[in-house]
Parts: C-alpha cells; sequence; structure tokens
C-alpha cells in the first residue's frame, strides 16, 4: 500500500512514511494510491469478530508495511476493555463501541468510554502505540505539535503522557472549550506534555500547525509530528468502527447503513467516507454541523467558504466550532478523481482566504456518487435534543451527538438503520445538560474534582514565529 499527497507531490510512501509527519511536503494531506476492496466474501468472513479482529483485517490492507504479528500485538495492546469500558468491565454491556438500540432502526454508536471521555480515544490510544513503535525501531524522537478545539488535544495527550521518546505541544484556544476540557489537558503533570493556550479559536491554532507543517527547515531540525486528522494513521484507525457498527446492525450483507456524524474538521465523517470506499454498504452520510455551518453549506449549495476567526462563532458544541474543515481536502481529493492539478488550485484559494465553488465544472453534480447529505444544528435545538432523548429513551447524549442525532433524524428513511455516531460523555458539557434537564451528568470515578487540580498551562497570541521559539526551546527537554 503507498499514499501520495492530495495536491500532486511525487514521491509514494509507505505507511510508517508517512505515520510521524502529518503534511506532505507540499501542504496537502496522504491518501492511499488506490483503495483496497473488501468484497462480499471479505465481509462474510468479518461479520462477528471483535473489535481486535476487526482492526487487525482493516489496518493489514492499510498499513501492510508492519509485519502482521507486530501489527496484532500493537492492536491487542491498545483495544482492551480496562482502556474502553470505564468501571464497567464486569457488566455485560461492556464492549468496545457498543451500539444502544434506541427503537428498530436507530442506534447510537458509543465511541466515547475512554480514558478521555471522547471519540478520539479510539484512534489515538493505537496512534500512541504506533508511535512509539515506529520511533523504537528508528532510534529516534518526535515533538507534535497539534491543535485541539476540545477532545483532540486530551486524547493526544492521553495517549503520550510519559512515552520516553515523544514530547507534545497542543495548542488550543483560550475561550470555547469547557471547564472540564480545559482540566483535562491543563492538569496533566507529565514532563512531556505542553498545552500552549493561544489568543484566538481553533482555526487560529490548526493554522500554526500547518505553518509549522510547512516550514520544512524547522519540522526537520526539530523533528515535528502529528497527531491531528491530518495524520492519516487517525483516519485509519477510525475506519474500524465504521465496520463494527455496520455488522452490529445488519444480519446480511445486502443490507445498506446510514450514519449521522457531528463534523467540524471532517475528520471523523471522512473516515466513513473511506470505509464507504473500501466496501462497506453505506446508504448515507450524512453531516451534522453546529452553527459553524460551513460543510453544511457545501453539501447543500456546492460552495466551500471557509470563515475568519472572527466570523467563527462560539457554541454549546465547541469541538465543532471549526471553519476550516483540514480533512474535507481528502474528499475532494477523490471528488475530483484524484485530479491533483485541480485540488492544489482549489486549496491556493482557500489558504488564500478565499472559497470556491464546484458548480460550474459539473463536480458538485458528481457528489450524489458519494452518498453525503448534510443539516445543521442550534443551542436550541441541541436543548430539545438532549430532552427528547432523556425523556423518550432514557438516554443522556452529549451536546455533539445531539447535533448528530437532530440532524440525522432530518434525513432518516424507512427501514434503513440509522446509526447516530456520539462523540463525547455529557460529563464534558455539564451546563448544557443541566440547562436540558435540570441535573448534573454523573462523571466516571476519579474524575470528580479534576478542575480544582493545579494546571500547567502557558497562554500566548496566534504568533507562528512565537510558537516555533517555544517548541525549539523545549524540544530536548
Amino acid at each position: 500500500m503507498r499514499y501520495l499527497s492530495t495536491r500532486g507531490h511525487p514521491t509514494a510512501l509507505n505507511f510508517s512514511q508517512i505515520l510521524l509527519g502529518g503534511l506532505a511536503p507540499d501542504g496537502g494531506l496522504y491518501l492511499p494510491e488506490t483503495y483496497p476492496k473488501f468484497s462480499a466474501d471479505d465481509l462474510s468472513d468479518m461479520r462477528g469478530m471483535d473489535y481486535r479482529q476487526l482492526a487487525f483485517v482493516v489496518l493489514s490492507r492499510l498499513a501492510d508495511d508492519i509485519p502482521a504479528g507486530d501489527l496484532k500485538a500493537l492492536i491487542d495492546k491498545t483495544y482492551t476493555i480496562d482502556t474502553y469500558c470505564h468501571g464497567r468491565q464486569d457488566s455485560d454491556y461492556c464492549q468496545i463501541t457498543p451500539v444502544r438500540k434506541l427503537e428498530d432502526d436507530l442506534y447510537i454508536l458509543e465511541l466515547s468510554n475512554g480514558p478521555t471521555l471522547a471519540f478520539k480515544d479510539m484512534a489515538m490510544q493505537l496512534l500512541g502505540n504506533l508511535f512509539e513503535y515506529a520511533l523504537d525501531k528508528a532510534g529516534q524522537d518526535i515533538n507534535i505539535l497539534g491543535a485541539t478545539s476540545g477532545d483532540t488535544g486530551s486524547a493526544a495527550e492521553y495517549a503520550m503522557r510519559g512515552k520516553h521518546n515523544v514530547r507534545v505541544f497542543m495548542l488550543s484556544p483560550e475561550h470555547g472549550m469547557t471547564r472540564f476540557q480545559q482540566a483535562q489537558m491543563y492538569s496533566l503533570q507529565d514532563a512531556n506534555i505542553f498545552n500552549i493556550a493561544v489568543r484566538g479559536v481553533f482555526d487560529d491554532c490548526q493554522d500554526i500547525v500547518k505553518s509549522v507543517s510547512n516550514d520544512l527547515e524547522f519540522k526537520a531540525k526539530y523533528r515535528i509530528g502529528a497527531v491531528n486528522s491530518i495524520n492519516w494513521g487517525r483516519i485509519a484507525a477510525q475506519v474500524i468502527y465504521y465496520f463494527k457498527a455496520y455488522f452490529a446492525v445488519t444480519s446480511e450483507n445486502t443490507q445498506k447503513v446510514s450514519f449521522s456524524v457531528p463534523s467540524g474538521n471532517f475528520g471523523n465523517v471522512c473516515a466513513g467516507h473511506i470505509a464507504h470506499m473500501l466496501g462497506l454498504p453505506v446508504q448515507k452520510l450524512i453531516v451534522a454541523t453546529n452553527e459553524n455551518d460551513v460543510l453544511d453549506e457545501f453539501f447543500r449549495s456546492g460552495i466551500y467558504r471557509p470563515r475568519t476567526a472572527a466570523q467563527t462563532l462560539h457554541t454549546s458544541s465547541p469541538s465543532m466550532d471549526i471553519s476550516k474543515a483540514s480533512n474535507f481536502e481528502r474528499f475532494i481529493a477523490d471528488l475530483t478523481g484524484r485530479n491533483t492539478a485541480k485540488v492544489a488550485e482549489l486549496w491556493r484559494a482557500v489558504d488564500a482566504g478565499g472559497s470556491f465553488d464546484l458548480k460550474p465544472d459539473g463536480l458538485f453534480d458528481q457528489l450524489k456518487d458519494y452518498a453525503f447529505e448534510s443539516g445543521s444544528s442550534s443551542h436550541a435545538d441541541r436543548i430539545r435534543t438532549i430532552r427528547m432523548a432523556w425523556e423518550k429513551y432514557g438516554v443522556m447524549i452529549d451536546t455533539h451527538t445531539a447535533d448528530g442525532l437532530k440532524v440525522g433524524l432530518e434525513h432518516r428513511e424507512a427501514g434503513i438503520p440509522l446509526v447516530c455516531l456520539e462523540t463525547a460523555l455529557p460529563a464534558k458539557f455539564e451546563d448544557s445538560i443541566q440547562e436540558a434537564l435540570g441535573i448534573q451528568p454523573e462523571r466516571p470515578a476519579g474524575l470528580e474534582n479534576l478542575e480544582s487540580l493545579p494546571q500547567r498551562v502557558e497562554i500566548m497570541n496566534a504568533d507562528v514565529a512565537a510558537i516555533q521559539a517555544f517548541v525549539a526551546k523545549h524540544a530536548n527537554d
């Protein structure tokens, strides 16, 4: 399996060669040269597999340069009940990514039972082990520079904390995350973890990460790596749970399933798109946004119009307060038929602060071949949906999952199972749960007094040079 840049850089690399680096040298994102396809017989063989077995089957196609025994050991080390079950080990319900049935053909895929209570743990724990494995084999270390709107940061830090050859520099917006999300990150005292609160919004943080990654001299000198969903390893790991959910809600491979996915940076739903390209029988991939509805605007109009930091709203589903969706480039590369010159042209406009329209050249008309639909949700919608799920189904959901459920129900089709992806546990968004239900969500054991712990964080301006200087100062700590 070889990987190429979405923007046309000619060098094809294997999985291990792109694992640590993030962006390609030309600023593009990596995609498989061609997608391996799971046949009907393959799907039949996969039905009934547990999560670790599915992970091995999927990842062995996408990371075929890692010896099978090593890959299996990494997967078995990562996906354990102890890591993904939060004290429910004795429950019959306890499993990795359980599917909760709300009613006939309506489900929630629970992805937030990992150590930081968010779906990012499903990929990040594996990525931490993959990084350690690759670095040990190469005799190297790495300085990870990442950006978070709430959940990626804590998931990355918990996956990388204490690892002897990894340092993490995580940028987050100074305001916008909940107190719980901030405390999860800032309370970590591990010497290899550096939190930087940026005076700005998530898009400022993400722009800094991309600028540093595109400074090839700095990137090489200070061994800069990436854990955001620009990293292909993250996307590859997230593909697994789409297969797991599909087999959980169907009985035969002739059935199709729709997935509703809360979307900000397009990473989670991009993994669904990849699963579809690998042969998973998908009816719809429903992109659910909050008030920052750049992606919804595109799927309705064909116009991709990122907004400025000043135009990006702070909402009650803050992990989706994103107006430049990094992984969207991967989908557009497929939509253009891997026309890398076209992708590079489109993103030159985006990187210059502009937009693009896919209607004039007919590309928008081809969207129907990729199963995408979309919708948006407001704060009032979230509160109503949280209340509805609690009163009708006895299930408490967080604000982002509420966006997904609300939009998913608008696109639901009779006779087609609809799986709504959970993104975080309600405990991370207590104020909104209190507003919707008048009660506080239960916290997993050990997190009761998280906000009162001592915190370590640097507050800095959205200045690329200043961030680079900070990384350089601590790159060998």
